[in-house]
């Protein structure tokens, strides 16, 4: 008997109001994880609930603020149109969860479920591997799987930084804007920790450690972020045809004081205008909806920064959301991965 299969999309997640108490809530659950503050137990509780739950909630719902929207929190309400969107394109169920706080995962499965759903295939909204995003949520997904009786079979999508359908839909989503007259494309990608890079690096003596170590080929870049970055950076530029010298790459939403991947977008905000940079354009491409830190942390915040620092005109190019090519690209993904879908899809 044929199999009713079903697609999964899995993103990070938003807290349930701009209230304090609801994002207090969320950034608790979200700095516990031990993928995402990556120290001991005992030091990460110290950490969160001494240091940062008494003063960041209130800090964090002010600039939740500013990006909320009648229908909620924009990563959300963009994921709830893309499943509805795909859905409507591939013919089988199609849900949205997140990794922390609502529409959960266990949610998720059981609609599924309901729909006899038993082979299910994830998709991750997130191009590159970092075990505070892409592992967190795909372990997470495995977890809460493992307690669905009957079991479900999942297939997860592997991440996609430089697979030709996603890449032409970023260089696609960004096409108008670089038509128009700019000096300089700012590329910002998430941070991490760099102790995370080592972490997770599987030769244990690679990644920052070998001279030019992301542009070296290493059994370490299947799981390296900043190496996957840098590729997306690379083709994108070629793609879009961007001039070698009017292009760049940062990093940004660095919290505490362990270094960070670096350059730090904030700083380099400030040098591009202080090397005479006058018209800014920048792009998020480790984010395909744009959410808190694209919307706020640099089209607000990031500005600002620019604008004060002598930089006469700052844009900052959409994420992916539901753009048409975007879309292109989820129904690939899942026609590559249920191959009798495949006649659909050419």
């Amino acid at each position: 008997m044929k199999q009713q299969r079903g697609v999964l999309l899995i993103n990070l997640g938003s807290p349930d109001s701009t209230s304090v108490r609801d994002v207090r809530s969320y950034l608790r659950e979200f700095l516990m994880d031990e993928r995402v503050m990556d120290v001991p137990f005992f030091t990460r509780a110290f950490i969160v609930h001494g240091c940062i739950l008494p003063f960041r909630p209130k800090q964090s719902a002010e600039a939740y603020e500013k990006i909320w929207t009648r229908e909620g929190s924009p990563l959300i309400t963009t994921g709830r149109a893309v499943q509805q969107k795909l859905a409507d394109r591939i013919g089988l169920p199609v849900e949205l969860a997140m990794r922390y706080r609502q529409p959960c995962v266990e949610q998720a499965l059981a609609n599924l479920r309901k729909q006899g759903v038993e082979e299910l295939l994830v998709i991750p909204l997130f191009p590159h591997y970092a075990m505070s995003s892409y592992e967190t949520a795909v372990e997470h997904v495995r977890s809460v799987a493992a307690r669905v009786a009957p079991p479900v079979r999942l297939k997860i999508v592997p991440p996609y930084f430089d697979e030709p359908n996603y890449m032409r839909a970023l260089v696609g989503s960004a096409a108008d804007f670089l038509q128009n007259d700019y000096d300089h494309l700012l590329l910002s990608f998430h941070g991490l920790p760099e102790r995370q890079l080592r972490k997770i690096d599987p030769t244990g003596c690679y990644c920052l450690v070998a001279k030019n170590c992301c542009e070296t080929a290493s059994p370490a870049h299947r799981t390296c972020y900043r190496a996957q970055c840098f590729k997306t950076a690379r083709a994108f530029v070629e793609q879009a045809g961007v001039p070698h010298e009017k292009w760049s790459v940062a990093f940004q939403s660095r919290l505490g004081r362990d270094p960070w991947m670096r350059p730090y977008t904030d700083e380099e905000l400030t040098r591009l205008a202080a090397r005479g940079v006058r018209k800014l354009l920048v792009i998020c491409p480790a984010f395909v909806a744009d959410c808190l830190e694209t919307l706020e942390e640099i089209a607000m915040r990031g500005k600002k920064t620019f604008l004060h620092a002598g930089g006469i005109e700052f844009i900052q190019i959409p994420c992916l959301n539901e753009h048409p090519l975007w879309l292109d690209a989820l129904e690939e993904m899942v026609c590559a991965h249920f191959s009798p879908l495949a006649e659909k899809c050419n």
